[in-house]
């Protein structure tokens, strides 16, 4: 299958975009203060386990749509010489 330009650096910048937020977003998780993330014992709750787990995932799935249109650039990249 051959990606076309725009396409490739859009699943790159995509794969880019969820690391970006995701580290923020867990950053922000771990940091919780409103009881939402940590129970008064200091405890993980399941809201932190759940979201934990939605983060590891888009972590995964942007790593691999990131890969995707690396190959894509190269490709591209590899034509043109």
């Amino acid at each position: 299958m051959k990606l076309s330009r725009p396409v490739s650096w859009f699943l790159l910048a995509f794969g880019v975009w969820s690391w970006f937020i995701w580290i923020t977003f867990v950053k922000n998780l771990w940091q919780d203060g409103s009881g939402l993330a940590f129970d008064d014992a200091g405890e993980p709750t399941g809201y932190f386990w759940v979201h934990l787990l939605l983060a590891i995932t888009s972590f995964l799935l942007g790593t691999a749509v990131g890969a995707i249109g690396l190959r894509g650039v190269r490709a591209l990249r590899d034509q043109r010489t």
